[in-house]
């Protein structure tokens, strides 16, 4: 067995954070892995473990990649004892199924507080992956999922979320973005990442990388129903404030509101897919989008000439 450093075989690592690590181990195939875990944000057990494992799973997806192991993450108290965290299992398996991802296993260990997620393993093309820095000036920026899961779960555990608003934020977190994987490598794309916890504004600043700026139109954004409104209400989560505090300088919102505003900072989980594409394959784009089923994605704006600003405008 060799014990030689694999540095030159370690594609993406500390050297230049990505969403997911890569390391090549055969001429035409490299692996790709990531992991994430977090507390309840929904109140049905099942639930929470299919959003949990698509959010896990985005990362893969994001970088072009095509996940195909996992593994179970838990932290659990004693008190809530076996039955809750049996249903959270079959719901993220649920998700692994549809994902054609084996589950083999998994680490527990005794929490205060439930915790769980997956750490997963995808395969790649060593030149087929698709970084989260790269996007030219020029090209347009597509969403795949609509915004403001963080303010939904925040009304969700204040009890002030309305029943559709929740009924919607479940369905887009709990779905997953192996269509929209498939789309932009059915088109070919220089750049995408999902966006997650450090919301649209902060993963399209790790996007832009100091080198481009970029230009947004808030009115073609999709937003989850009722998401601004309770923005206006003050319902945010901690990590949307924190968000605003840290990305707030680089960011200008011109004449929107504040409710408006924070919604481009919210911090999503199992958010959508953010694509930088040539203009030209735009089109196309959206048209491998549609045919896979991903019926709220919208060209959200452009990248253009910059140090790594956003200036967002109103139609």
């Amino acid at each position: 067995m060799t014990t030689e450093p694999m540095e030159a075989d370690l594609l993406v690592g500390l050297d230049a954070p990505d969403d997911a690590a890569v390391l090549r181990v055969a001429p035409e195939v490299a692996i790709v892995q990531t992991v994430d875990y977090f507390t309840p944000i929904v109140d049905d057990p099942r639930t929470w473990g299919r959003i949990a494992a698509a959010n896990s799973l985005s990362d893969v997806y994001a970088m072009g990649a095509r996940p195909v192991l996992a593994l179970n993450l838990v932290g659990w108290p004693r008190s809530l004892g076996l039955d809750i965290l049996g249903d959270v299992l079959e719901g993220s398996g649920e998700a692994c199924t549809e994902a054609g991802v084996a589950v083999a296993g998994g680490h527990s260990l005794e929490n205060p507080q439930p915790v769980f997620g997956l750490a997963v393993t995808g395969t790649v093309h060593p030149e087929a992956i698709i970084r989260k820095t790269g996007a030219p000036a020029g090209s347009d920026l597509v969403l795949t999922k609509p915004l403001g899961s963080g303010i939904i779960s925040s009304a969700i555990k204040e009890d002030q979320a309305p029943p559709g608003a929740v009924e919607e934020a479940i369905a887009v977190m709990s779905s997953l973005n192996l269509a929209a994987a498939e789309a932009m490598v059915a088109t070919g794309v220089p750049a995408a990442t999902d966006v997650t916890g450090f919301g649209l504004v902060g993963h399209l600043l790790q996007m832009l990388g100091g080198e481009v700026s970029a230009e947004l139109d808030f009115d073609a954004v999709p937003v989850l129903e009722g998401a601004v409104e309770l923005a206006a209400r003050g319902i945010l989560p901690g990590g949307s404030r924190r968000n605003l505090v840290a990305m707030s300088a680089r960011t200008d919102v011109g004449s929107l509101d504040s409710a408006r505003r924070d919604v481009l900072f919210d911090s999503q989980t199992s958010g959508g897919l953010l694509i930088a594409v040539d203009p030209e394959k735009t089109a196309a784009l959206l048209a491998e989008l549609a045919g896979r089923g991903v019926d709220r994605a919208a060209v959200i704006g452009r990248v253009v000439e910059g140090t790594g600003r956003i200036r967002v405008k109103r139609s």
